[in-house]
């Protein structure tokens, strides 16, 4: 064959990779409201940085036609100018169903990402294994599982679910970082519905069983909900402009867009005197971080605690929350896995924590307690134990009993901790307290009503008050709510050089 033939031949085989499953199939893909694989990489990435790999592998799938790529495009490119690695499953190819072939592709992308310290994007849009290649195609999966879970810690892992993601095919997302759905054209569930309705006789939809509302409000499964395709892929752009590339590396610093004042006077009026009337942290954070950008993560879910990323002087930062307008930013089992998750995302890439305490405690009731809030409220105590980050607490107002220790208290190592004259740090509320330390005399008092308010009075004066912490060092200074940016953005740029170690240890075991 002359050279001529052969390069003809590789066009032809170039061609048959780019098209796809042919034009019918990528007219329905666009019918039900989604792009194609290619689409959605060229329109993620910097424009024309796309290297393609693996363009000519073709599926071993015993009977179908050999199709170059075999329904998975992968390769490297850029995003703001910094390499990422990314796979996109192509649903117009045998349903985007995975092969031994496509798993080996996935798997080659992200040893490399490993090896070049680049984060790892999947865009997800499959029907699951190729049953075709029976246990083959399960082992596919189990090897990109192990490749998740060795690169966790290590790069950035990042899931969109652009269509269905079913059974097994669950796990890999699962295990990344970040998990963002299209609304109305994604799902994840391990078992559908039909055999749901097969198994416990319960009928459920797709969209009510897996749907991107599901996994957001409900199941704390995903992060990020987005109304579209291109919605979703801009969006985890600005996710990746928070985050390094890897876990040896700093996220890229951003200057604010104006001159932006280190104090602020309208802080002194977010934070209300009367304990308990709630309001909204968002505002106090928003007052607080470079340009008022919070990008939240996981809004929808667990709304007690507020979690996301930001920025101080140029410098990303996790800020982690207790929520006062939601269940009075009460800790229960929810929240502490929410928040949990998050310390421990920001611990192992870099990125300085800043806690905004106000915190009445856990959540009571039988459902709790059952449910595991012992176990899983000490999920959130171990991640800030754990943490070796520059870690910065600010006391806004409430900061009572085991819930108060939890929140990046002093004694989990954090490194500065500051408090509004608000605060109020004690064992427990000065209503609860009196039934414990008062009962009988109140009971016994001439007007119980007056000797209760004025043993609450005492019980505030002595106890809920951030004085008395300051007084045993911890508490490093109260300071007006007006200041905090400047005390947060001094002591982080003093942080900068904090190097920490834990005992050396194969790895501690986390209340799972």
């Amino acid at each position: 064959m002359s050279l001529e033939m052969k390069l003809e031949t590789l066009k032809a085989k170039h061609a048959a990779a780019l098209a796809g499953g042919g034009e019918a199939r990528v007219a329905k893909q666009h019918e039900g409201g989604k792009l194609t694989a290619r689409e959605r990489i060229n329109a993620f990435l910097d424009e024309g940085s796309f290297e393609e790999m693996d363009s000519l592998v073709v599926n071993r799938t015993p009977g179908t036609e050999k199709i170059p790529g075999d329904g998975v495009i992968t390769g490297f490119g850029r995003v703001d100018g910094r390499p990422v690695a990314v796979f996109a499953q192509d649903f117009t190819v045998f349903g985007g169903s995975l092969s031994e072939m496509y798993a080996k592709k996935i798997c080659k992308v992200m040893d490399q990402a490993m090896k070049l310290g680049c984060p790892m994007i999947g865009l997800n849009d499959s029907g699951g294994a190729r049953i075709q290649e029976g246990v083959v195609s399960l082992g596919g999966y189990a090897d990109i599982f192990l490749r998740n879970t060795l690169a966790s810690g290590v790069i950035p892992q990042i899931s969109l679910i652009m269509g269905p993601c079913a059974g097994g095919a669950v796990y890999s997302p699962a295990i990344t970082d970040f998990i963002t759905m299209v609304q109305g054209t994604s799902y994840m569930f391990v078992t559908g519905p039909d055999v749901i309705k097969t198994v416990t006789h319960e009928e459920v939809t797709k969209e009510d069983l897996g749907g991107a509302s599901a996994h957001a409000v409900k199941s704390g499964v995903a992060q990020f909900v987005c109304p579209s395709d291109l919605a979703a892929l801009a969006h985890t752009r600005e996710l990746l402009s928070f985050l390094p590339s890897n876990n040896l590396g700093e996220a890229p610093r951003k200057a604010p867009k104006g001159n932006q004042p280190l104090e602020n006077a309208e802080l002194d009026k977010v934070v209300p005197d009367d304990p308990t009337k709630p309001y909204d942290i968002r505002t106090l954070v928003k007052g607080i971080v470079d340009d008022a950008n919070f990008f939240e993560v996981a809004e929808r879910f667990a709304g007690n605690l507020v979690v996301g990323f930001a920025r101080l002087d140029g410098r990303s930062v996790g800020i982690v929350a207790n929520q006062p307008a939601y269940l009075a930013g009460v800790l229960d089992i929810s929240a502490s896995e929410k928040g949990a998750r998050f310390v421990r995302f920001c611990d192992a890439f870099n990125i300085p924590l800043v806690t905004f305490e106000d915190v009445p405690g856990f959540l009571p009731g039988v459902t709790q307690e059952h449910g595991g809030i012992i176990r899983h409220g000490a999920k959130l105590l171990y991640a800030f134990a754990e943490a070796t980050v520059p870690k910065v607490t600010v006391i806004t107002r409430k900061a009572y009993g085991g819930a108060y220790c939890v929140m990046a208290s002093k004694h989990l190592r954090t490194d500065f901790n500051f408090a509004y004259p608000t605060a109020e740090i004690a064992v427990m509320g000065a209503e609860g307290a009196m039934n414990i330390l008062h009962g009988k005399e109140i009971a016994g008092a001439a007007d119980p009503v007056a000797k209760r308010a004025e043993l609450i009075a005492a019980y505030n004066e002595k106890f809920a008050t951030p004085y008395i912490a300051a007084e045993h060092g911890f508490v490093d200074e109260v300071i007006l709510p007006r200041d905090t940016r400047k005390k947060l953005i001094k002591s982080l740029s003093l942080l900068e050089t904090k190097r920490e170690q834990l005992p050396p240890k194969k790895h501690g075991n986390i209340p799972l």
